[in-house]
């Protein structure tokens, strides 16, 4: 009787709704993991549309005004691991003066991108690649069907209501797992969500209170005042610009995947953004000036798939290779946490430090010292196709692993290669006629590969 349900609501809904769109593939999503999974997909010779909620792809980047890129190399710097789409962004952007690289080799800071002229690039990016694009929409629902296991479309909610976009295939790239929840595929979550750090844009801001955590320690005393609960605080100049991103709003426990704490995440960090302006002009600065709000908060964690294969940080920092590697990276585990407030960093080299924020930083070891530094670590495929479905799979933050590798995994520099190795996945998929969990059986092929 369920599948009979299903077959009528979707038959219903199909009638009922005007369809928007007919294509190979569809991905929901606009991050610069999202447009990556798009592009590759077009340019190898897919029919490919991308929705996204806000005006501008670029997530994290764009919308959330991050700046920064962390290091493309292994862990000795002496080869370049990350190309692809992500090299392809500096490079386009190079060309026009829009980017500043860190002048020291740095596990951590590798480029500074001018956030606002990347918008302009995705979007070039995207027409070019002949990415069919829904700005402003975002999805309501999904259709299924075979008890559940195939999707056959998505609702989407924009300035004409209602419609269907049908496809073959498709990618989830919410962040949220937006596509897989509403399919009725099962997530989860750890027992503590890292914490959500929104940035924003000041001018007029005192640069040397950057050093030696003054401005922790101002934050600190007036914690009381301004209720502010406590993190770790970084910052950068911005490229091209004469602002400062700062990030150091906290925001512990409330998830984003529920739209009433996503609420209270947006209107919590715009509070605290101007408690940081004032708490700074009553230490004798001039009051820094809030220049520029992200249109989305800085989100590091939420929910994750049920997926074909868990990935471990033990067994990511093993430098194990897998054979239907997705990507590869050397960025450390980086997990803030609330209870102590701070962030716990993990390294390939087996070394770990813990950040809070008004005591001294201590450093040791997480792992014996008589195992080698693996040059890079890579995650497998199967961590970003969910179980249950034949034509859907994931890029981005919603990825199976655990709080030590996902705090390794979820940088930027990874999950455009998650993007990249969606795309590439459900190409072949389509292009064989075969379902997405079919793949994992044959080795991924690498970025540098397929670009």
């Amino acid at each position: 009787m369920k599948n009979t349900d299903t077959k009528l609501r979707t038959q219903l809904l199909s009638r009922l709704l005007p369809v928007s769109a007919e294509v190979d593939i569809a991905i929901a999503g606009g991050s610069c993991t999202g447009v990556f999974a798009a592009v590759t997909a077009a340019r190898l010779g897919a029919k490919c549309a991308i929705i996204e909620a806000q005006n501008r792809f670029g997530g994290t980047m764009t919308a959330g005004q991050v700046c920064y890129w962390h290091s493309l190399f292994n862990s000795d710097y002496s080869s370049q691991i990350i190309t692809g789409l992500t090299q392809e962004v500096i490079d386009r952007m190079a060309k026009r003066g829009l980017i500043e690289f860190w002048k020291e080799k740095n596990p951590h800071w590798y480029v500074n991108l001018n956030t606002e002229e990347l918008c302009c690039e995705l979007d070039e990016m995207v027409i070019e690649s002949g990415v069919l694009p829904f700005l402003h929409t975002r999805v309501a629902d999904v259709l299924t069907s075979g008890e559940g296991t195939y999707v056959d479309g998505v609702i989407i909610a924009g300035k004409d209501g209602l419609s269907v976009i049908k496809a073959k295939y498709f990618i989830d790239a919410t962040g949220d797992a937006d596509l897989v929840r509403f399919a009725g595929g099962k997530v989860w979550r750890n027992s503590e969500l890292q914490t959500s750090t929104t940035c924003v844009k000041f001018s007029r801001w005192p640069r040397e209170i950057m050093a030696e955590n003054r401005i922790g320690r101002m934050i600190h005393a007036a914690k009381e005042k301004y209720k502010m609960p406590e993190g770790v605080i970084w910052g950068a100049d911005c490229c091209c610009s004469n602002t400062y991103m700062f990030a150091g709003t906290n925001i512990p426990l409330l998830d984003s995947s529920n739209q009433k704490e996503l609420t209270e995440i947006e209107i919590e960090s715009r509070r605290q953004m101007r408690a940081v302006a004032d708490i700074v002009g009553e230490a004798g600065y001039p009051r820094p000036v809030i220049e520029a709000v992200p249109s989305l908060a800085g989100i590091r964690e939420s929910c994750h798939i049920h997926s074909l294969y868990r990935i471990t940080l033990d067994e990511l920092f093993s430098g194990k290779v897998f054979e239907d590697a997705a990507g590869k990276g050397t960025y450390r585990s980086d997990v803030h946490r609330r209870d102590p407030p701070g962030t716990l960093f993990r390294y390939l080299d087996g070394t770990e430090i813990l950040l809070t924020p008004c005591e001294p930083a201590y450093k040791r070891r997480w792992r014996n010292a008589s195992l080698p530094t693996p040059p890079y670590y890579t995650w497998p495929l199967r961590s970003q196709i969910p179980v249950k479905f034949r034509n859907l799979i994931t890029a981005g933050r919603m990825i199976d692993a655990d709080a030590g590798a996902y705090g390794a995994l979820r940088v930027m520099v990874n999950m455009n290669q998650s993007g990249e190795a969606a795309g590439n996945a459900v190409f072949r998929a389509l292009d064989a006629g075969k379902n997405i969990p079919e793949l994992v059986k044959t080795r991924n092929h690498s970025m540098q590969e397929i670009n």
